[in-house]
């Protein structure tokens, strides 16, 4: 009972401590090396992970159509969200930047609409308000006297990516979600019991704690082919980046944790959670990290938090709640 919102909770720190290291690991290494390398990284655990409860290091009994779903899901949620969420963490830090994430749920709940059918009910409408207004509280600067024009505390290019990067992360759960309905049709459809543990496995662990590994997997392998193509495409001295990257020993160490807690443990979890309860409510439970990552950013980059801020904050994710009452 209430597993998926217990999951999506645990999602939320598992979040909030991603968001930190990765704060750190792409202000060092750059975005793209810094994605590069930890969608390989995250390759490699889902592999091994794979071996162990599945049999096979591979996405096992995954269909054309799991892997059409996924496929576009890794490209938006991963390619252009994650580059575009680190992009924003170099211009305005984690913890603006997961402010923004909680554009995330009414992306998704009209994501959802559109291709599940899910249900959005009409103060759907004051949630986004509320969200936005939340946000706006957090970055807009008190007028100059004699000034009638609004702005921000936030340079506009790191507010851009945010938001691009907020509902890229909506819109890349709910096609998620219709990758892992493939997923477990195409298991059906073999004759396998989701609910036991495949005889191969060295794990004996039911196969339905596998599935969200395995689309992982799907995903990143879109989000290295994306963030590699990107690299080659930007910046002709390529290697030399990745070397350097690979070479900055805090930033590795920090590019581990991130990649643990985020693209391997944590996306898993929010694609289980999703499984057992529905988009909205899983982001709506997602969207807590801006509030969980206000004390632990301030503490770690020494940064000064204002009353406003924590307003805006806990405004915005009340807003994410509002949205699926």
């Amino acid at each position: 009972m209430f597993a998926g919102e217990i999951i999506s909770l645990f999602v939320a720190l598992l979040w909030t401590v991603t968001a930190l290291f990765a704060e750190v690991a792409s202000k060092r290494m750059g975005s793209l090396p810094f994605n590069t390398v930890r969608m390989a990284l995250s390759l490699v655990l889902l592999a091994a992970t794979l071996w162990l409860t599945m049999g096979t290091p591979y996405p096992r009994y995954a269909d054309a159509s799991t892997w059409l779903w996924l496929l576009l899901s890794g490209a938006v949620g991963y390619v252009v969200g994650d580059y575009c969420l680190m992009q924003g963490y170099i211009h305005i830090g984690s913890r603006f930047g997961q402010l923004f994430m909680t554009l995330s749920a009414p992306a998704a709940a009209i994501t959802g609409r559109l291709l599940l059918g899910e249900q959005m009910r009409p103060t759907a409408i004051a949630g986004m308000v509320v969200t936005l207004g939340g946000i706006a509280l957090s970055i807009l600067a008190k007028p100059q006297p004699g000034d009638n024009r609004l702005h921000t505390s936030l340079p506009r290019r790191g507010i851009a990516y945010a938001t691009v990067a907020g509902i890229c992360q909506g819109v890349g759960l709910v096609l998620s979600k219709r990758g892992l309905e493939h997923y477990g049709s195409a298991v059906a459809n073999a004759g396998i019991d989701p609910t036991k543990a495949l005889p191969d496995a060295l794990l004996p662990l039911p196969l339905d704690l596998g599935i969200p590994f395995a689309a992982t997997m799907i995903r990143a392998t879109m989000g290295i082919a994306g963030f590699m193509l990107m690299l080659r495409l930007l910046h002709p001295d390529w290697r030399e980046r990745l070397g350097h990257a690979i070479a900055d020993r805090k930033a590795m160490w920090c590019t581990v944790g991130s990649t643990l807690f985020g693209p391997f443990i944590g996306v898993s979890a929010s694609l289980l959670a999703t499984r057992y309860t529905s988009t909205g409510i899983a982001q709506t439970l997602f969207a807590l990290t801006p509030v969980l990552i206000i004390a632990p950013a301030a503490v770690l980059f020494h940064q000064r938090v204002t009353l406003r801020e924590v307003l805006g904050a806990i405004i915005s994710v009340a807003g994410v709640s509002l949205f699926f009452i």
